[in-house]
């Protein structure tokens, strides 16, 4: 029995130790197995840092252009100096001498050469030719330089809040180059030195190049000589009536490409005050795309454009352009009072039809038109024509407006929204409203970009105009911008009239929403 039991004991502890030797082979093996496959490239990576020197290669950022070709954002080179403290065999010496050619703080290059525990120390950026020609030549152990792309504006403040500015390391910081930064600022390279594990370069050692792939260009569907003519009309604004803010937006009602946007006042992207942030962000800011404002009575051209498609569907409560509105000068809705801005005492305002109406701009119609459709049928058309809702611009930061819930509109919000109160929109809501109502009903998404290219021709992305509803139809339309053309022509907005030209269009409160409709002038379109 005893010899048994030791047999037995014996068996126990050959199975443990036989159990324990295959999970210490296990554990090594799966050790293994994460060391040479997951672990793999960390490893590497350490490995390359310990025993190379990187000298980074900067992509040149792409090119913004206008539709023509006009450089609008470009690049020129400056270099950025680096040093790698353990590689400079004589600290004090290279750092007097960097101070000379480079313009610096010796001592305090110094400083950082003897305690800095970094493998690489930046003494300088964007620094001139001329100087790192002279440093070329100065050849100090354990300092090297690379090339930077400082991005420059030849326009100056020309769309300087369409464009936007990048940061001080080039990454695209507002406008289009935040927008569009994953196409314009391309991919660095770098250049690869062998060193020793202190960071000394070895002798012999050759060098791995890995090229830096540029950014991609951008062709903008931006019109430089249309833009320099809004951004004159709007400097001459600003000395003659000395407004605070002043915006214009020119829309192709075709295709809803953004032709010209300009904000006043505005700042040269080449001198950018960044230092001032509250100056910077209010400059900056495209008012036209994140700034929302009562539209006033220029937001009766999207009014009268429902009544009208109402009207051709037969509807027996919307008035038709040949209804006569009360000449009455106020309206009582729920206990609040509309006025018409005019006292009525000419008689303008008399027997007025709807083209009398856009052409007075009296509010007491409008709101006779709003509360004649009801709030179901024209939320129906203020949803149709973009309102609540961004425009879906290529731009960062569009506001969606202030539009009051169906559920909570009373009579007396009808009545006003019907001559533009009591909703808030942006200037480029009520662009692309206001075309969608005079190019046959269509309602495009609006756009700033028309290709991304490289410098070989290829193209990455073309934008095609996208339609994204029908607003109302075509004969609608056409009877709109003739009404809009009479407004103009014969009513509030005669200073837009042109001789020659049919030009149709809305003023209010803020300015005046000026829609051309066509171009004509002696029987030639243009």
């Amino acid at each position: 029995m005893k010899h048994d039991f030791s047999v037995s004991v014996l068996r126990k502890r050959l199975f443990a130790v036989s159990m324990a030797i295959t999970f210490l082979f296990c554990f090594l093996a799966a050790r293994f197995l994460y060391v040479q496959v997951f672990w793999q490239e960390e490893l590497l990576a350490r490995a390359l840092d310990q025993w190379t020197r990187e000298i980074p290669i900067d992509a040149e950022r792409g090119l913004i252009t206008d539709r023509n070709g006009v450089t609008l954002a470009d690049n020129s080179t400056a270099y950025t100096v680096y040093a790698r403290a353990n590689a400079v065999t004589e600290k004090e010496a290279t750092a007097k001498r960097l101070a000379e050619l480079l313009k610096i703080d010796g001592g305090r290059l110094l400083e950082k050469l003897n305690t800095v525990k970094a493998s690489e120390i930046t003494v300088a950026k964007q620094i001139e030719k001329e100087r790192i020609a002279a440093l070329a030549e100065a050849a100090l152990d354990g300092v090297y330089y690379s090339r930077d792309n400082v991005r420059k504006y030849p326009k100056g403040s020309l769309l300087c809040q369409v464009l936007g500015f990048t940061s001080s390391d080039g990454v695209g910081a507002s406008g289009l180059e935040k927008y569009y930064d994953k196409y314009l600022s391309g991919t660095d390279g770098e250049l690869l030195f062998e060193t020793d594990l202190v960071g000394v370069d070895l002798q012999g050692a050759v060098a791995a190049y890995y090229p830096a792939e540029d950014g991609l260009h951008i062709q903008t569907t931006l019109d430089y000589g249309i833009q320099e003519v809004v951004e004159a009309a709007l400097l001459k604004t600003a000395a003659e009536y000395s407004p605070k803010a002043a915006s214009c937006i020119v829309l192709d009602p075709n295709t809803f490409e953004i032709l010209a946007m300009a904000n006043y006042p505005s700042y040269d992207l080449n001198e950018i005050p960044r230092d001032d942030l509250e100056t910077l962000n209010a400059l900056s800011r495209n008012r036209l795309v994140s700034d929302i404002y009562e539209p006033g009575s220029t937001f009766k051209i999207v009014t009268a454009a429902a009544t009208v498609q109402e009207s051709l569907n037969g509807n027996p409560s919307a008035y038709s352009t040949k209804h006569v509105f009360s000449s009455s000068r106020t309206r009582a809705v729920d206990g609040t009072t509309v006025k018409c801005w005019s006292n009525h005492a000419n008689g303008r305002h008399s027997n007025q039809t709807l083209a009398d109406a856009l052409n007075n701009s009296c509010n007491p119609c409008f709101t006779d038109i709003a509360l004649s459709l009801g709030k179901e049928t024209f939320y129906d058309y203020l949803s149709a024509f973009g309102f609540g809702n961004t425009t879906g611009l290529d731009f960062s930061g569009e506001a969606l407006g202030m539009l009051l819930p169906r559920s909570a509109v009373r009579n007396c919000d009808l009545a006003r929204i019907g001559f533009g109160q009591t909703i808030a929109v942006t200037g480029l809501q009520l662009a692309c409203a206001t075309a969608a109502a005079v190019n046959g009903g269509y309602y495009y998404t609006p756009h700033l970009v028309k290709k991304i290219y490289a410098s070989d021709g290829y193209e990455a992305v073309r934008v095609t105009p996208t339609l994204r509803n029908r607003t109302i139809g075509e004969k609608a339309s056409r009877i709109v911008a003739e009404m809009l053309e009479g407004v103009v022509r014969d009513g509030s907005g005669k200073k837009a009239y042109i001789e020659g030209y049919r030009v149709g269009g809305k003023t209010g409160v803020f300015g005046l929403t000026c829609v051309i409709i066509a171009m004509k002038k002696r029987g030639i379109m243009a």
